[in-house]
């Protein structure tokens, strides 16, 4: 897990989850499989929002302007940290307010988005920014 401080910090959490593994084995598996294989890698939200080994810049600048306090999960560590949702789909974005998680964007919305221009668009209009 690592987080992305946003600007104001709030109580409020914007939990991004990867349907992929932590770790650099991991990290260097994903980038081939991304290359040589986008069609069939099982995270579209990381296809969407990382190039072969890093965030976009699109993608990183919109997130640290939301008023929210952003935190990234792999498949494992969200799993832990959320047992309610474990059986949840992934990838997916979730608004985590201290009292309730609500899926913002689940596996399926993202898998329809191919680029980081439509991803922010479809998060703006569930957080009606």
């Amino acid at each position: 897990m690592s987080t992305l401080r946003a600007t104001p910090a709030t109580a409020d959490r914007l939990l991004i989850v990867y349907n992929a593994d932590a770790g650099l084995v991991a990290a260097l598996f994903d980038a081939v499989h991304k290359v040589a294989s986008p069609a069939t890698y099982p995270c579209s939200l990381c296809g969407v929002t990382y190039g072969a080994v890093a965030m976009k810049p699109a993608w990183r600048a919109y997130l640290r302007r939301l008023p929210l306090r952003v935190v990234f999960f792999h498949r494992p560590d969200f799993r832990a940290a959320y047992p309610d949702l474990a059986a949840a789909p992934l990838p997916l974005i979730a608004r985590d307010d201290g009292d309730a998680v609500t899926v913002l964007l689940h596996a399926a919305a993202l898998a329809r988005l191919a680029t980081v221009d439509a991803l922010i668009a479809a998060l703006d209009a569930r957080l009606a920014l």
